[in-house]
């Protein structure tokens, strides 16, 4: 019995492995120190759950093209600026609440399916190199957006500058419009500072159990096979460049989507240079949650969202009332980027 159980408890190391086990300690560890630094527990854990909800989608968003063996997407901006597109053009045409939300979805999906098209595209031709013409590729349509977002034909006032009435502001609200709307969407409140954002996490829910119907499919299969065998799918009748462009588009679509869920979770738009390094957190986050470079699941994604928010939540607040003073800024920039640097060690180490 004692040996069965030792065997098991080796297994589970080797399986979710010591790095993760450290920060989950630490994670533990945070959350039983706050509320003798005078943190709030509760008000702590809320964050943390709307962290999780609002950042997942953008993390779900990386598992077709690992899983396809195309890498990383540090392009992923490409489908946040789809979001921002049909984000613009919901608020252009006035619309409001969960009508506003979903419009967006619909005006930013041509957009996703259109970019992620040319996008697969062009990795196709630059195979082995993709992470590095992705990152150039996000970085180009961030900065080519930044001059459309001063030229293109948008009216609505609460959009636009007010000085001169021409371009968009660089943080636009969404009061009055879709802010909140599935956060508050069968909210469960509890006390004076717990609120569970109960529409929230069930719309990550849903993407989640939509990606895992998908990589389960015909094609998510095939997805699957080229990324693990591309010579044995070409022998079986797959095409591998059809199969990498497909799973391009499905990341870029779920790019658009999952910034209009961190859009509404947090209030606010954000253009011009607001996406450039959005795709970091993300690839931190789905390395960080057990991931490799060729290979992620489900459960990668919601262990890794869980434990990069979680630190990022947490760590500014036991700190700023352990000392006194507000270091949040400063703190969250150390952690998320030592995060980073660690999972993209994790990942040079997976490509070896």
């Amino acid at each position: 019995m004692k040996i069965n159980l030792d065997h098991r408890i080796r297994d589970f190391i080797a399986d979710f492995g010591w790095p993760r086990i450290i920060i989950s300690f630490y994670v533990i560890v945070l959350f039983i120190a706050a509320p003798f630094v005078g943190v709030h527990v509760d008000n702590s854990f809320k964050d943390v759950l709307a962290r999780i909800g609002q950042n997942g989608v953008l993390v779900l968003a990386m598992v077709p093209m690992m899983q396809v063996g195309a890498g990383l997407n540090f392009g992923l901006p490409v489908g946040i600026i789809a979001g921002l597109l049909g984000a613009t053009l919901s608020m252009q045409f006035r619309l409001v609440g969960a009508a506003g939300f979903f419009a967006a979805i619909g005006f930013s999906l041509p957009f996703a399916l259109v970019f992620g098209w040319l996008y697969g595209i062009l990795l196709n031709k630059v195979k082995g190199e993709e992470m590095t013409i992705a990152m150039y590729v996000g970085f180009s349509i961030v900065t080519f957006m930044a001059i459309m977002w001063l030229i293109l034909p948008f009216t609505n006032p609460t959009m636009i500058w007010g000085y001169k009435g021409q371009g968009l502001r660089t943080t636009i609200t969404l009061d009055g419009y879709w802010a909140h709307v599935l956060n508050n969407f069968l909210a469960i409140r509890i006390g004076p500072r717990f609120e569970f954002p109960t529409g929230l996490l069930l719309f990550f829910a849903l993407m989640s159990f939509l990606m895992w119907l998908f990589m389960r499919s015909r094609t998510g299969t095939a997805l699957t096979a080229v990324g693990s065998n591309p010579d044995f799918a070409r022998a079986g009748g797959v095409s591998s460049e059809r199969m990498r462009i497909i799973s391009v588009i499905l990341s870029t679509v779920f790019g658009a989507i999952g910034i209009l869920v961190y859009q509404q979770s947090y209030g606010f738009m954000q253009l011009y240079q607001a996406p450039l390094y959005m795709a970091f957190p993300a690839v931190a986050a789905i390395l960080l949650g057990g991931a490799s470079i060729n290979k992620a699941s489900i459960l990668n994604v919601v262990v890794g969202t869980t434990l990069f928010q979680s630190i990022l939540a947490m760590t500014p607040s036991v700190i700023n009332s352990v000392l006194k003073t507000d270091m949040s800024e400063v703190i969250r920039i150390l952690i998320s980027n030592g995060m980073i640097i660690y999972a993209l060690t994790r990942k040079t180490k997976a490509a070896k």
